[in-house]
């Protein structure tokens, strides 16, 4: 490898450890974890896509980059792991397909190219908010938006949006290609720095038949499966009854989602092979959160702290990471950015006295974690959101809106709630956290809150922060998603 590789950050958007670590769902994961590092116990900053993100990038909490369900932007007060790439001469891009993960989102900063993969044309104005609107009001919409900006791009996204991208992949097929095609056609020696976000399998799924099939329950078929209501909010609010056939139906799509990401990493491995890169490249392949399909009575990826969420695959090929060895140490993916800069050999100083993580490359030294924190800053959507959306918010929906943090050791795991409220587990004999025991274990409870007190005083508090009001097209792109405004 070359004295400065190649980074791929490959994120798979909403992606749960137990199914990425399966070999049946991921066969492409599982070879570059057989020849790489495979971690077994990363855990995330943040059970969903905007906070975590912006953890990954920032190597801080989200109590300190701020970025959250009541502030939903990455400001700039904090350096992100493009900018020390750029300033060693690296070639920096990402390609993003979660609306979360957008320039809006003050996530762009430090990248030289920055894809909206759910433009045709790279634009601030998409006209995606006309996805959901019926066809008269579209009209209405068009003749009133369209020469907002430039016209043609306008007209090219509004198409592209409504008539194919809807009718395709969550745009994973075209962002293989795009990068394909710049791999192939870079005149630049210097290495580059590539960020890219694949969308599935995230709510909602709609896999291909070809990749689902082969996870169906017996004697079920894929048409019965896409026939599955899939309505987190409306489960959660006991509005949809769900059977443990209904789920399971659910969650052979979902790993057919996994599968279908699996087929364009492997994909992405063939460009960079062809491009003659893959030698001189470290493949980074992790997941911003998990998922809850149907776990501990819920639905998508919010109001918990549960391992469904925040344990997620890390696999890491190339460079130190070779030999088809497994970290087994506690890894934050806060840990990413230091270890990112070493494998680089980039000194960085000042950028490295922001992050919170430590580095896990094999050459720092650094000693085993000894715990690792989870935050979840505010609901989303909030209590008020659920209101304007459901036709009811049942009592035990509304106690959910409190935040919530996790301190995870190597036998146990306390979440404590802005309600009050302390909730133990003991990993060791209920990994499936569905015992509280903090009232048997007292004393494990006090000397991890008293932890996790310490870490708090640590963190340089992002503090009040004004409310960021979001576009009309990133509004409707993001209640697309399921996350409800």
């Amino acid at each position: 490898m070359a004295t400065q590789p190649n980074v791929v950050v490959v994120v798979a958007d909403t992606t749960r450890i137990d199914d990425a670590y399966d070999s049946q769902v991921a066969p492409t994961l599982a070879e570059l974890a057989t020849s790489g590092t495979r971690a077994t116990r990363a855990v995330s900053a943040a059970p969903w896509t905007l906070p975590s993100h912006a953890s990954l990038l920032t190597g801080a909490p989200p109590s300190e980059h701020g970025a959250h369900a009541d502030h939903e932007r990455l400001d700039d007060r904090l350096p992100v792991l493009p900018e020390p790439f750029r300033a060693a001469g690296y070639e920096t891009v990402c390609v993003s397909n979660n609306t979360w993960l957008s320039a809006e989102s003050g996530f762009d900063r430090g990248f030289e190219e920055f894809r909206q993969m759910w433009q045709l044309v790279q634009s601030d104005n998409a006209l995606s908010e006309l996805v959901d609107e019926t066809a008269e009001s579209r009209a209405r919409l068009v003749a009133r938006k369209l020469f907002d900006g430039n016209p043609l791009v306008n007209a090219a996204n509004t198409l592209y949006r409504r008539f194919v991208r809807e009718r395709s992949d969550d745009g994973a097929e075209r962002s293989t290609s795009w990068i394909a095609d710049w791999l192939a056609d870079r005149s630049r020696e210097d290495p580059f720095f590539l960020l890219v976000n694949y969308l599935e399998p995230h709510l909602e799924y709609r896999p291909p038949r070809e990749t689902t099939e082969r996870h169906l329950p017996e004697g079920a078929t894929y048409e019965e499966a896409m026939a599955v209501p899939q309505e987190p909010w409306q489960f959660m609010a006991g509005d949809l009854d769900l059977s443990e056939r209904d789920l399971a139906l659910l969650r052979a799509l979902y790993r057919g989602e996994i599968t279908y990401f699996d087929e364009q990493l492997a994909a992405l491995r063939a460009a960079l092979q062809a491009a003659g890169e893959w030698e001189d490249t470290l493949v980074v392949v992790t997941a911003d959160h998990g998922e809850n399909v149907g776990d501990h009575g819920m639905m998508d990826h919010q109001y918990c702290l549960y391992d469904t969420l925040v344990r997620v695959p890390l696999v890491l090929h190339g460079g130190a990471f070779t030999g088809g060895s497994d970290l087994d140490d506690l890894v934050s993916l806060l840990d990413l950015a230091p270890t990112l800069l070493d494998a680089a050999g980039i000194e960085a100083p000042a950028a490295r006295e922001r992050f919170h993580g430590t580095s896990f490359h094999p050459d720092a030294g650094s000693p085993a974690r000894e715990f690792v924190v989870s935050e979840y800053a505010a609901p989303q959507p909030s209590m008020a959101a659920l209101e304007r959306n459901l036709s009811r918010v049942p009592e035990h929906l509304r106690t959910y809106d409190r935040s919530l943090r996790a301190i995870r050791t190597d036998d146990h795991k306390l979440v404590r709630g802005s309600d009050g409220s302390e909730r133990l587990y003991d990993l060791a004999t209920d990994p499936g956290e569905t015992t509280d025991v903090s009232e048997r274990r007292p004393d494990r409870v006090a000397e991890l809150a008293d932890a996790l007190d310490e870490w708090l005083d640590s963190v340089d508090a992002a503090g009040e922060r004004e409310s960021v009001s979001i576009g009309a097209e990133r509004k409707a792109r993001l209640e697309q998603l399921g996350y409800l405004q």
